[in-house]
């Protein structure tokens, strides 16, 4: 019996032993703050080189693995959302929103500025080398350019009909797009691509919204369409259509993907959202797309003006959403404001955190798990 005690309790030391040895070179706790700005929206990490990037909803905030601040980019009157780092250029790419609705109002009140834009939703293309001090302007530093999305703009303008005669505004209701990565096409080509989420409305008298919707990118030649971004004359400079739309049937979120991160280890692309209000549906904050599974035209549930659609598939990870078999996903409170993969299984989840001082943001190291009750496990 004795054997058998230590012959476990050695399995479990060597258990442990491989976890620490396989986790990242990182800090398992990261605080950033505090900031006069709004709460943090993503997060992006360059670990080869030992630093971080957060955007706080109109500034973006360069750190170093110890939470030094090395830079900030300020001036930014639209919304800055979810970054990734691109490894092929050593920009980080972020999402950026200007539009006339209660997010845009409620910034520009934020900002202390009147001025109106007309709708746009950009990619952002951030030099983030050049980040070196305090308070540089997003438009006279150069720091950024940034590609428009002319297929977000038409849908977020797009007016629908429903066969009961019933008319909404924002096709699939959509309110623009926050989710970005990169990785590989859902066409099953293997090309790396540029992938963007929309963020949707919530509105639990409509059908047509209770789909996540992806566009994909080819970037190789966006040198032509990236324009230095200047909020007194935004430019409408970008491809005429994305490489690819897709949907993933989840039910209807809270603003859509606030954060989309795709995992080599895993080849999962995780979608991290509000959760959604409709009683028929588990309202799950977490899902996992996976990338194994090719993008099959299949019929939307509940859009009537769109008999067809490239669904992705879920992965079979999570608790199945009683009401909605195709459904699986996590009630999962951490990384809607910030999520990002490190390898090996390893994330950063971030909690967004408000004080006198201003808006800060903490970072926790985090191993994907998977089961049905948890999505992560935080490393203490």
């Amino acid at each position: 019996m004795k054997r058998v005690i230590f012959l476990l309790l050695g399995l479990l030391l060597i258990s442990a032993s491989v976890v620490a040895q396989s986790a990242p070179n990182l800090p398992k706790k990261l605080f950033v703050g505090n900031f006069r700005a709004g709460h943090v929206q993503g997060i992006a990490v360059d670990a080869k080189q030992g630093y971080a990037y957060l955007s706080f909803t109109t500034m973006l905030v360069k750190v170093d693995m110890k939470g030094n601040v090395i830079g900030t980019v300020t001036g930014i009157l639209g919304h800055l959302g979810c970054l990734e780092f691109n490894e092929e250029d050593g920009c980080v790419y972020g999402s950026l929103e200007y539009k006339n609705d209660a997010i845009g109002k409620g910034i520009l009140r934020q900002e202390g500025v009147s001025k109106q834009f007309p709708t746009g939703f950009y990619v952002a293309i951030i030099d983030v080398d050049k980040i070196n001090r305090m308070d540089m302007d997003a438009e006279k530093d150069g720091v950024v350019k940034s590609v428009l999305l002319k297929t977000v703009v038409d849908d977020f303008e797009a007016k629908v009909g429903t066969r009961s005669g019933k008319e909404y505004e924002h096709r699939y209701g959509c309110s623009g797009f926050d989710g970005i990565s990169f990785g590989p096409a859902f066409n099953g080509s293997g090309k790396r691509m540029l992938t963007v989420a929309y963020g949707i409305y919530s509105d639990v008298n409509r059908t047509d919204n209770d789909h996540q919707v992806l566009l994909q990118y080819d970037v190789k030649d966006w040198a032509k369409y990236a324009t230095i971004h200047s909020q007194n004359n935004l430019h409408r400079n970008g491809p005429q259509n994305s490489d690819g739309k897709y949907f993933v049937f989840t039910g209807n979120t809270s603003w859509g993907v606030q954060n989309l991160e795709y995992d080599t280890h895993s080849n999962y692309w995780f979608l991290a959202c509000y959760p959604g209000k409709k009683p028929n549906f588990a309202n799950y904050s977490l899902f996992c797309v996976d990338g194994s599974k090719k993008a099959k035209v299949k019929s939307l549930k509940g859009v009537d003006y769109q008999k067809n659609g490239a669904l992705l598939t879920l992965a079979k990870r999570g608790a199945v959403d009683p009401q909605n078999k195709r459904v699986r996903g996590w009630h999962n409170k951490l990384g809607a404001c910030g999520l990002c993969a490190l390898g090996d299984g390893y994330f950063y989840l971030t909690k967004s955190g408000k004080s006198k001082q201003g808006r800060s943001a903490t970072l926790y190291l985090a191993r994907f798990v998977g089961d049905e009750a948890k999505a992560f496990e935080i490393i203490k």
